[in-house]
């Protein structure tokens, strides 16, 4: 599935050096060492251009044991380092904290369940803050963000 615009420009928002620094922070927060796994999974994630599943991760790297990768995976995710997000093919895909890459949101294909990053506007952006604001508002409810994806089929599976 094609990113409808520039999917790596958020992945730029953080110096790589200030990622692994915030991730051995956030670790440490946790009570959890920044391991070479670890190390290892944010990289891949860093470099990913959309969120990636565990057979993903493991096929970047086959030296890495599957328990490993979700033990990791695990620290990682109570550390708010990465976010897990699940399709309808119920496998989770990863990926760094949004504010760790800075915002972006999703193209989800229903039926084989591929991610792929994309950014809008920010005149659009703000335009939907507003509107998001005013539901909130509405509903007594506060908003910190907003997630957006969108769900459809994807090239490959039309």
């Amino acid at each position: 599935m094609a990113p409808a615009s520039s999917a790596s420009a958020h992945r730029h928002d953080v110096a790589v050096t200030d990622l692994h620094t915030t991730a051995a922070q956030r670790l440490r927060a946790d009570g959890q060492r920044y391991t070479t796994g670890r190390r290892m999974l944010v990289g891949m994630l860093e470099a990913a251009d959309r969120p990636l599943t565990i057979a993903d991760l493991l096929e970047r790297d086959r030296s890495m044991a599957q328990s490993s990768v979700y033990r990791n995976l695990a620290v990682l995710e109570r550390a708010k380092v990465v976010n897990r997000l699940v399709t309808n093919d119920e496998f989770g895909r990863f990926e760094l904290a949004e504010d760790l890459t800075g915002h972006h949101h999703h193209l989800i294909c229903s039926h084989c369940g591929s991610m792929a990053d994309f950014t809008i506007s920010e005149k659009l952006e703000q335009s939907l803050d507003q509107a998001f604001a005013k539901v909130a508002a509405d509903y007594g409810f506060e908003a910190d963000h907003h997630r957006l994806d969108l769900l459809g089929v994807c090239a490959a599976c039309r």
